[in-house]
């Protein structure tokens, strides 16, 4: 087993396929898959599992997949070192954006990041908060932002704020077209869009109209941003979400924005970070950049709708 074998069996797994993962690596296909039977062969287990839709990686094949992704990320930060000296903030910190913040939060940290930092190279993944979960689990990220409020086993996670839900659409019933504010009992039945089981949003809104004993009407499970605030505009359905959800959508395009009360439905966030990685300075130099620049999006109003939680010191 050598670095290169791990490099390339990283690259099949995350793209899935071989003659993808040959390309990208300026391999031919062949020797690609004679490296990946070499690499099973010194293990003694198959690591990849072939069918016409591609490859996935076999339980075995994930095992090895989250520990190659640590050891060639440690090589890339000892050549970081070696280069530029012990300490110094450089190297690739990899971030996970839930699809809802990206518009507010992603221009800034990488204009902060790129002014106050310009040996840290950034690597964005935007989706929904369940598969960016899943990737902060495999190694993939060294940061995230995630919609929990508590540790979980080999994460850690440092409260940011709680960011309040709006209703957007028009329920129509006993909800005046006027009002700015919806209570919970009234979406009783209505058509709702939402995110899939995996995602946080759609637990949270679950067991809000459980514990209030209001009958929860998803019609729809929609893992994209876009497509909700689409039908919910459009009057097909109406979905809820964060304010910042709608941040870069012209006034002219926006659905009907009302903030549910009785009661107020708040979404708790936190940056996390896996505990079993080593952590290093171009990583905390991010973490304590995010955390900065949301406090000062929160001060200046540029993003209104979240509660900072309140900490004595920076994540480090």
């Amino acid at each position: 087993m050598d670095v290169r074998q791990l490099r390339y069996f990283v690259s099949i797994v995350e793209y899935g396929s071989l003659g993808k993962a040959a390309e990208k690596l300026y391999v031919a296909q062949p020797s690609l898959s004679q490296q990946i039977a070499k690499l099973e062969g010194d293990l003694g287990v198959s690591l990849l599992l072939r069918s016409p839709q591609g490859v996935k990686p076999t339980a075995a094949g994930q095992a090895l997949y989250r520990h190659a992704r640590l050891v060639l990320r440690q090589m890339e930060q000892l050549r970081q070192d070696v280069r530029e000296g012990a300490g110094v903030e450089s190297g690739t910190v990899a971030i996970g954006f839930p699809t809802t913040m990206t518009s507010i939060l992603a221009v800034p940290v990488f204009e902060r990041v790129r002014a106050s930092y310009p040996g840290i190279r950034l690597q964005y993944f935007e989706s929904m908060s369940g598969f960016i979960n899943e990737l902060l689990a495999n190694g993939r990220l060294d940061l995230a932002i995630l919609f929990r409020e508590s540790n979980t086993t080999g994460i850690t996670a440092w409260p940011l704020f709680d960011e309040g839900l709006h209703l957007l659409g028009e329920p129509g019933g006993a909800v005046s077209l006027r009002a700015r504010t919806c209570s919970l009992a009234a979406l009783a039945g209505v058509p709702l869009v939402a995110p899939s089981a995996s995602n946080g949003l759609r637990l949270l809104l679950e067991r809000a109209f459980a514990r209030e004993q209001v009958p929860l009407n998803i019609i729809a499970d929609i893992d994209s941003l876009p497509t909700l605030l689409s039908l919910a505009q459009s009057g097909a359905a109406c979905t809820i979400l964060p304010a910042s959800s709608v941040a870069l959508r012209e006034l002219s395009n926006r659905p009907k924005m009302r903030r549910i009360v009785d009661p107020e439905l708040w979404r708790p966030a936190s940056l996390c970070w896996s505990n079993t990685l080593p952590v290093n300075s171009a990583a905390l130099a991010v973490r304590r950049t995010i955390v900065e620049l949301i406090g000062e999006l929160s001060a200046s109003g540029a993003w209104a709708g979240i509660t900072l939680r309140t900490s004595e010191a920076s994540p480090s």
